[in-house]
C-alpha cells in the first residue's frame, strides 16, 4: 500500500469522524439484538463468530431511489462491477477479492442462481421495493450452503409478513434518462392465512452501453431496458406446529445491448426467470424440521450476429433439522440435492447437459457458555461428474465484556464446475475438478457508550487450489490463487445522528506452474466510504454516502490479444432526502447520484452514468 493510498484512507476516516458530528440517524437495532437467519440456526450476532452485516428494513425503506446492485456496492469488501453502468449492463458481485461467481445469493434462505449460464444470480431480477432486509455473511460458507459460497453469502429476505386487514403499498418514481419505476403491493392476514403480493415495473431509455471512441464521429444510440417482476408469498398455519409457505417469483426483462467494447449495435436480449417453491416448518418441543423446495427456470434469448437461446432449470431440495440439546447447545442436521439441466440452441446446434450435486451437512452451536461461543460443522458433497469432496468450518468467539468481542473462523469452501465449463460450446473440459479454498478470519468488535460508538476490524486470508481459468485451449484447473486483506468499519450513533464508515484492503496472487501474477482483474486493492444520515424532524430525513474506489486492472478485450490496463481511481457522492406526511402513510423523496458528475471507467470500453437523479412517492395504507 503506497503513501498516497494511506493518506487517502486516513482522510476518509477523518471525514467520517467530522461528518459524524453533522449527519445521519437510522433506527438500527443494537448488535446484540439482531437475529441472523442465514446461519440456519436463528442466532443473535453476539453469539456467532461469523462476520455479519444486516441491511435493515429501516435502511431499505429509505433507499427507494436505488437498485439492489447500488445498495450492495455501499458495503465493506463488496464491489459490484456494473453498478454505475447502464441499467441493462450485467451486475457482477466481487466479494473480498474473489471473482463474481464465488458469492452465493439466497432469496429467503433458498439458493437463487442462473441455471442457464455461469450460475451467478442476476441482480437485475429483483426490485429493491420487494425486499424486507438483507443479511451479508463474509467468508467461506460452503459448510452451510455448499458450492460457490467461497467469498460470502448474501441472503435477500423479501416482504411477506401480512397484518390484519388489507395493506396497500407502492412506489412511483421518475428520473434521468427517461427512467420510470412503479410498484404496487397488497398484503393481508386472515386468521392463520397471510399473503403478500407485489408487482414492479421499470422502463428506461438508458445511455449507450458502449463508449463511443474519440475517432468515431457518429453518435451511439441509447440502450434501453424494460422489465417486470412479480413476487408472491403465502403462509398457511395449519396448526400450532405445521406451517406451509409457498412462493412464486417471476421476472421478465428486455435489454438493448452493444456488440462489444467501443462497438455500437442494435442487439436485444430477453430474460425470463420463474422461481416457485415451498417452505414448510414443523415444530417439535425442542426442535423443528424445515423443508425448502425451489424450482428455478431461466430462459435467455440473444438477438445478434452471435445470438443463441439458453434455458436452464434447477430443482433444489434442502431438508434440515434443528434440535435444542439444552439451553446452550444446538444441533443442525441437513441434506440437500441440486439437479441442474441446460438446453442450449446456438451456432453449434442443440445440447442438453445436466448435473447433480447431493450434500449432507451437520453443525453444532455452543453459545453463551460464560463468555464463549463456538460453531463447528462439516459437509459431504457428491457430484455425479467429478466425484466427492468435503468441507468444514470452525468459528469460535469470546464476549470479553458487553463491549468487546473477539472472533475468528477457519473454514474450507468449494465451487463446482458449471455446466458451461463441463459441456459448453467453448473450451469444455469434463476432467475439471472443483475449486477448493481454505479461509481464515480473525477480528474484534468494540461497542462503547451504550452502542453510540462501534468499531469492527477483520483480517482475512483465502488460499484456493485448482482454481478454474480459461486457458489457451479451454477451461483448466490452475495451481493456486491466494487472497488476503482486512476491513475496518467504524460507526457512530447519537440520538438522531448516525454515521457508518468502512475501509477495505485486498490483494491477491495467482500461481500457475512458474508464472506468478498479482493482478486481480476489476478488483481494487483499496476502497473506503461513508454512509450517513440525519432524521432532522419526525417527518424529514436526509442521507448521504461517499465511496472511493482505488486503482485496479482491467483487460481491453476489444483488441486481440487483450491488453491489461490500469484504471484510475474514482469517487462517487450521492444524496437522498425524503419527507413523510399523511400520518407517515406517504413519503416524497429525491435521490441524487454522482452529484459531482465524476467521469470514470468500471469496464474498459463501456459507459458509466454521470450525474443522474430520480424522485417519487411511496405510500402505505392500512
Amino acid at each position: 500500500m503506497n503513501k498516497k493510498t494511506l493518506i487517502a484512507a486516513g482522510l476518509g476516516l477523518v471525514q467520517l469522524t467530522l461528518f459524524g458530528k453533522i449527519a445521519f440517524a437510522q433506527d438500527a437495532e443494537k448488535l446484540k439484538e439482531v437475529v441472523i437467519s442465514t446461519t440456519k440456526n436463528d442466532q443473535k450476532q453476539s453469539q456467532t463468530g461469523k462476520v455479519v452485516t444486516v441491511i435493515t428494513a429501516e435502511e431499505l425503506s429509505k433507499s427507494s431511489g436505488r437498485n439492489l446492485a447500488e445498495l450492495l456496492n455501499l458495503q465493506a469488501g463488496v464491489n459490484v462491477v456494473g453498478a454505475g453502468s447502464n441499467a441493462g449492463k450485467e451486475k457482477s458481485v466481487f466479494f473480498r477479492g474473489a471473482a463474481s461467481a464465488y458469492t452465493v445469493i439466497l432469496i429467503d434462505g433458498v439458493l437463487a442462481t442462473d441455471p442457464s449460464g455461469t450460475g451467478a444470480f442476476d441482480l437485475r431480477l429483483l426490485a429493491i421495493d420487494q425486499i424486507e432486509r438483507v443479511e451479508i455473511l463474509r467468508g467461506g460458507q460452503s459448510t452451510i450452503y455448499g458450492s460457490d459460497a467461497v467469498a460470502g453469502v448474501i441472503n435477500i429476505i423479501t416482504k411477506k409478513d401480512g397484518i390484519k386487514g388489507n395493506n396497500v403499498y407502492g412506489v412511483a418514481t421518475a428520473g434521468s434518462y427517461d427512467t420510470y419505476k412503479g410498484q404496487i403491493g397488497l398484503s393481508s392476514k386472515i386468521d392463520n392465512f397471510s399473503y403478500n403480493l407485489s408487482y414492479s415495473h421499470l422502463r428506461t431509455d438508458g445511455i449507450s452501453e458502449a463508449v463511443n471512441p474519440p475517432s468515431n464521429s457518429q453518435p451511439f444510440d441509447k440502450d434501453g431496458v424494460k422489465q417486470d417482476a412479480l413476487n408472491a408469498n403465502f403462509s398457511f398455519k395449519l396448526d400450532k406446529r405445521l406451517s406451509l409457505n409457498p412462493f412464486l417469483r417471476y421476472f421478465e426483462g428486455k435489454f438493448d445491448y452493444d456488440d462489444n467494447a467501443f462497438t455500437d449495435a442494435n442487439n436485444i436480449s430477453t430474460s425470463k426467470n420463474l422461481n416457485a417453491g415451498l417452505n414448510a416448518i414443523y415444530l417439535l418441543n425442542q426442535g423443528k424440521f424445515t423443508l425448502n423446495y425451489s424450482h428455478q427456470n431461466t430462459k435467455r434469448n440473444y438477438i445478434s450476429q452471435y445470438g443463441g437461446n439458453y434455458e436452464g432449470k434447477m430443482n433444489l431440495v434442502d431438508l434440515f433439522y434443528n434440535q435444542n440439546l439444552n439451553e446452550k447447545l444446538n444441533l443442525l442436521l441437513g441434506i440437500e440435492n441440486r439437479a441442474t439441466a441446460v438446453t442450449q440452441f446456438n451456432v453449434s446446434g442443440l445440447t442438453q447437459p445436466s448435473a447433480n450435486l447431493f450434500s449432507s451437512y451437520a453443525s453444532l452451536f455452543l453459545h453463551d457458555l460464560s463468555i464463549f461461543n463456538l460453531e463447528i460443522g462439516g459437509r459431504y458433497n457428491k457430484h455425479n461428474k467429478y466425484g466427492e469432496n468435503f468441507t468444514y468450518a470452525v468459528s469460535p468467539s469470546i464476549n470479553i465484556t458487553n463491549q468487546i468481542k473477539l472472533f475468528g473462523t477457519v473454514s474450507s469452501s468449494f465451487r463446482a464446475p458449471t455446466l458451461d465449463m463441463l459441456f459448453g460450446q467453448f473450451g469444455a473440459n469434463l476432467n475439471l475438478k472443483p475449486e477448493k479454498a481454505i479461509n481464515y478470519e480473525v477480528g474484534t468488535t468494540l461497542n462503547f457508550f451504550n452502542d453510540i460508538v462501534n468499531l469492527r476490524v477483520v483480517g482475512f486470508k483465502r488460499n484456493m487450489d485448482d482454481a478454474i481459468i480459461y486457458g489457451a485451449n479451454g477451461y483448466i484447473n490452475q495451481n493456486e490463487q491466494n487472497d488476503r486483506g482486512f476491513e475496518i468499519e467504524p460507526g457512530v450513533k447519537f440520538k438522531n445522528l448516525t454515521v457508518n464508515g468502512y475501509y477495505a484492503y485486498v490483494e491477491g496472487k495467482q500461481i500457475n506452474e512458474n508464472l506468478i501474477s498479482d493482478v486481480l482483474l476489476r478488483r481494487p486493492k483499496n476502497t473506503y466510504g461513508i454512509n450517513a444520515g440525519l432524521q432532522a424532524t419526525s417527518n424529514l430525513y436526509f442521507s448521504a454516502n461517499y465511496k472511493f474506489t482505488g486503482d485496479r486492472v482491467d483487460s481491453d478485450f476489444s483488441s486481440f490479444p487483450s491488453v491489461n490496463k490500469v484504471l484510475d481511481s474514482y469517487q462517487l457522492f450521492n444524496f437522498y432526502s425524503e419527507y413523510a406526511f399523511a400520518k407517515k402513510r406517504m413519503r416524497v423523496f429525491v435521490d441524487l447520484k454522482n452529484i459531482t458528475n465524476e467521469k470514470y471507467t468500471e469496464i474498459i470500453g463501456y459507459s458509466t452514468m454521470g450525474f443522474n437523479m430520480n424522485a417519487g412517492v411511496t405510500f402505505n395504507f392500512k
